[in-house]
């Protein structure tokens, strides 16, 4: 093998895991997607797991199926735009391609996506409810500019021949497309007055394209500057894959003004599977992804003799199990070590008559970046401010409203891919925001 087919290999085996299912644009800890609902976007889906309004509760919580006594239809879309601002930037070449350091000029990614989502909760009789739901769990669009960064890395020859190959920071951007559809088959069971079970299947499709290139500039050894560039194309994957997984939950009512959820979401690891097309080299096998699992406890509280009601969430997310990612021969690509993280969501809905309704919210969301951090996964601390409403045309239709403003905490980001024995690094400080817009209709017979 050539000394070019040599340097691809070994630069593929770290680029296609500084963004695979990278989260700037998922808006949650790591590549996580809240956005089920407009109605929960409405109050930073606080209390989303017990409060029932709509047949959309079952994507956080099955159990609560038991709370419906018609059937409902809902369905709807989500819309996020959203900014990565990747600013004071400097790429550092190792000490074997003269140790060069550069400022790369400031970048905003922009990013707009559309998040359909559809649900159905059919009582049986007053015990049995069974449900189907079309949702995302996780997604993530990542589009670096495609001359950010290049011409920082540095191509050595000696004549026609490589010598060495040091690519550029815009090795560290590229394109990063995932998206992922939660097929959920669900079913509920109210044991008694006050407790309610339920679970349900998911199933779970994925579809990624990742690209990633670099253009250097041509030096002649020892040290002559060409003028010239050439561009390598380090990576282009399209990849897809099925796996099931499964949700548990239950629900207690203290009356009809107080009730709790509890929900657990087990999430599999996924073999994703497709075309890597590099340099005619497609022997690293297929990637095996872990997903985490989710907790969720909910609670729902209305004021008695009032039109005010609070209600709150806290969600463990268990992004701990995603510490590496390894292929299907047993190849290790990379080390993440991202750490299991919390959110915790808090609003208030007023009840203001027989048509109308208003909600607000507000979500703390830990990042889950610990010890590693990249460009390409901008995640960190973040808040979100939520308001939304309802109306009601008559009892059996309604329009759902939502609305957030997410802000996430500055980041210096120390990012590095190894290619042989050199090592390249880029400093940079990331900061994301985003607007979140949500629309959803309810039927119910």
């Amino acid at each position: 093998m050539n000394k070019t087919r040599l340097f691809k290999k070994s630069l593929l085996a770290v680029t296609i895991t500084t963004a695979t299912l990278a989260s700037q644009h998922a808006l949650a800890a790591g590549f996580q997607l809240n956005s089920q609902s407009a109605t929960g976007l409405g109050r930073a889906f606080a209390g989303d797991a017990v409060i029932a309004d709509n047949a959309s509760v079952m994507s956080r919580n099955a159990a609560a199926m038991s709370l419906f006594d018609r059937t409902e239809v809902s369905l709807g879309f989500n819309v996020i735009d959203s900014e990565v601002e990747v600013k004071g930037t400097t790429y550092t070449q190792p000490a074997a391609a003269g140790g060069n350091s550069y400022d790369v000029a400031d970048t905003t990614n922009n990013a707009t996506s559309y998040i359909p989502n559809f649900y159905v909760v059919h009582p049986v009789n007053e015990k049995f409810a069974v449900g189907l739901g079309l949702y995302s769990n996780f997604g993530t669009t990542n589009e670096f500019d495609p001359n950010w960064g290049s011409g920082t890395g540095t191509l050595f020859v000696n004549g026609s021949n490589v010598v060495q190959a040091v690519p550029g920071a815009d090795a560290f951007g590229g394109v990063t497309n995932v998206s992922t559809m939660n097929f959920l088959l669900a079913g509920s069971y109210r044991i008694n007055d006050q407790w309610s079970i339920g679970g349900g299947l998911d199933i779970i499709y994925g579809e990624g394209e990742l690209k990633r290139q670099s253009t250097m500039n041509i030096v002649q050894v020892p040290s002559t500057p060409t003028g010239q560039t050439n561009t390598q194309q380090l990576m282009d994957i399209d990849a897809s894959a099925w796996t099931l997984g499964f949700n548990l939950g239950t629900v207690f009512e203290l009356n009809e003004n107080n009730r709790f959820g509890l929900s657990y979401h087990y999430s599999p690891e996924k073999e994703v599977g497709g075309t890597v097309s590099y340099a005619g080299d497609s022997s690293i096998g297929d990637l095996k992804i872990p997903l985490p699992d989710m907790w969720e406890f909910s609670g729902y509280h209305r004021i008695e003799d009032t039109a005010f009601a609070v209600h709150y969430s806290v969600q463990w997310i268990g992004w701990g199990d995603f510490d590496r990612l390894v292929t299907t021969d047993g190849t290790e690509i990379k080390e993440y070590k991202w750490k299991d993280t919390f959110h915790y969501s808090i609003g208030g809905t007023y009840y203001i008559s027989q048509n109308w309704e208003a909600r607000i919210g507000y979500m703390f969301d830990e990042g889950v970046q610990d010890e590693i951090t990249s460009v390409s996964v901008p995640d960190s601390d973040r808040q979100w401010f939520s308001a939304g409403a309802t109306y009601h045309f008559n009892q059996d239709q309604a329009l759902d409203f939502g609305f957030t403003y997410l802000v996430g905490k500055e980041k210096q980001v120390n990012d590095t891919i190894t290619s042989g024995t050199n090592t390249i690094s880029l400093d940079t400080t990331t900061k994301a925001t985003a607007m979140l817009f949500g629309v959803q209709y309810t039927h119910k017979f």
